[in-house]
């Protein structure tokens, strides 16, 4: 089970699985939107690099069209993401997602 590299599959998907959960792990436990919004992007890449080492593997194409797909809507996200977060630390001087509690009416 090697790719065209040399190296296993396995390690690939190993790889992938620690930095998805690794992203997993940041959103669920951190409170700076920041940093929720990088975890978000780690568990993107994780999923590109999976889909890209299966492509590989099994010689065909359409896993790295998809990745092309999932970097764009990853930049969509980080724009519209940001713009939030900008909005949100011009109303509270903070970036903390506790305090967001406070801007409901």
């Amino acid at each position: 089970m090697k790719t065209a590299q040399g190296i296993p599959l396995d390690y690939y998907i190993w790889l992938s699985a620690a930095l998805f959960a690794i992203g997993v792990l940041g959103v669920l436990y951190r409170r700076n939107a920041i940093i929720i919004f990088m975890c978000i992007e780690l568990m993107l890449n994780a999923v590109n690099l999976l889909l890209v080492a299966f492509s590989n593997y099994y010689s065909d194409a359409s896993g790295q069209v998809f990745v092309f797909f999932i970097m764009a809507v990853a930049a969509a996200e980080v724009a519209v993401g940001l713009a939030i977060l900008i909005m949100m630390y011009r109303n509270t001087k903070t970036t903390d997602i506790n305090i967001l509690n406070k801007l409901k009416w």
